[in-house]
């Protein structure tokens, strides 16, 4: 059972299960609409919403605003080897949005999902770090 649920907004539901899934190892838990599917990797449960009006995280607010995907914010995968991730990930295709950026606390590189929404792949360089 997870311990963590995350919400992203994305633009393509299907697309962004097809990423999830074969570049960061997720698992699809349901898909019960075309605007959402559930995934989940370890304690981590994220939840997919594409932007509609016909309810859930993607509908838009009293105020009128309509949720978007992107931005800044973030979940961090830890991983073993992170220039491996990194040539694998590139090798596929997919998106990174940063270098390889070294931290008091260990490596990272931000990756980009279909949507644009950030995942940062973590290698920790200290026994403190390590979840």
């Amino acid at each position: 059972m997870s311990s963590v649920s995350v919400r992203y907004i994305v633009d393509d539901v299907d697309a962004a299960i097809g990423f999830y899934c074969a570049q960061l190892g997720f698992t699809e838990v349901m898909h019960p609409a075309p605007a959402f599917a559930m995934l989940s990797k370890d304690d981590l449960r994220l939840l997919l919403s594409a932007p509609n009006r016909e309810g859930g995280g993607g509908r838009p607010l009293s105020d009128g605003s309509t949720p978007q995907p992107g931005g800044w914010n973030r979940f961090t995968l830890q991983v073993d080897d992170l220039e491996a991730e990194i040539d694998r990930l590139e090798e596929a295709g997919v998106t990174l949005r940063s270098e390889l950026i070294e931290g008091i606390g260990g490596r990272q590189v931000l990756v980009a999902d279909p949507s644009g929404n950030l995942v940062e792949l973590f290698q920790p360089t200290r026994d403190e770090a390590r979840l």
